[in-house]
């Protein structure tokens, strides 16, 4: 038994040390769950991730050991993320770009009774395929207010069934399926990404990029604006200053009068018509 005890631990400080070994190399070192990940898709996800991240799995208190050797600065502080079937995601790639390769990978599942809820798990409003009958009493006893619309059970309100981290009950899940709702994902969950010292959790991450990209326009277009208003040159800017400017110059000299190559024909002209004015006053001989 003395034997077995100390390869065990052999194997063990070998698997720390290549673990370790991975966090120094790495840039982005990501805490994932592949909990209720069948194999065949945990399969498919490594190679889809082929050339872009590279992902290990081991016991959780040989991960918790691997990053304290490694000596990363805060890297114990991915500790805490590494929930449900823990593994590590290292990659050199940006951790947004890392997060929507894996968010773009996952496919809806449906929920399982004692599985605990993602996030907050809505019935919407509106029609569904059932005709009346015991249907109603089963959606009555998840505080779903339904009637009846067209022959068939239609559902009047919104409701959340099931709260963020809730387990999910049997009968709750065998409904939600019925109902053709999918709280799950299949895929690798992101929980939380290291990179150069700092932590970004998976809400830090996941941003919705049109939306962003709208922010960033706004931005940029009133920072414009104000260089214009308080005219603060940028290469940016130059020629619109100058254009401004130069509109500004011309007006100023329109309305005092001033005789420059762009002016003179229109101060003669205005001349020329007050001459023609005071003209028409004098007296007649």
């Amino acid at each position: 038994m003395a034997k077995i005890t100390t390869h065990a631990s052999d194997a063990k400080k070998k698997t720390v040390k290549e673990f370790s070994n991975l966090v120094k190399k790495y840039k982005v070192i990501a805490a994932v769950d592949v909990e209720n990940l069948p194999a065949k898709q945990l399969n498919q996800m490594r190679d889809s991730l082929r050339g872009k991240a590279h992902l290990q799995m081991t016991k959780r208190r040989l991960l918790s050991l691997a990053l304290k050797d490694s000596g990363k600065e805060n890297i114990m502080d991915l500790e805490k993320y590494m929930t449900g079937m823990p593994a590590l995601l290292f990659s050199d790639e940006n951790p947004f770009t890392l997060f929507k390769i894996l968010k773009k990978s996952k496919s809806p599942a449906p929920i399982k009774g004692g599985q605990i809820a993602p996030n907050d798990i809505i019935v919407p409003a509106g029609p569904t395929s059932f005709a009346p009958g015991p249907i109603i009493g089963e959606l009555g006893q998840f505080r779903i207010i339904t009637g009846v619309e067209n022959g068939k059970v239609a559902v009047k309100k919104e409701v959340v069934v099931a709260k963020e981290g809730e387990e999910i009950k049997p009968a709750l899940a065998a409904l939600l399926t019925r109902l053709g709702i999918y709280p799950m994902e299949i895929g690798l969950n992101l929980q939380a990404a290291y990179e150069e010292g700092s932590i970004l959790h998976k809400k830090d991450l996941d941003i919705d990029e049109d939306a962003f990209l709208a922010q960033l326009k706004g931005a940029a277009s009133d920072a414009y604006a104000l260089t214009i208003g308080i005219a603060y040159p940028t290469k940016d800017n130059i020629t619109a200053l100058i254009a401004k400017s130069a509109r500004e110059a011309l007006a100023l000299a329109d309305s005092q009068d001033i005789l420059t190559k762009e002016t003179v024909g229109k101060v003669l002209a205005k001349a020329d018509a007050q001459a023609s004015i005071i003209n028409s006053k004098i007296p007649k001989e």
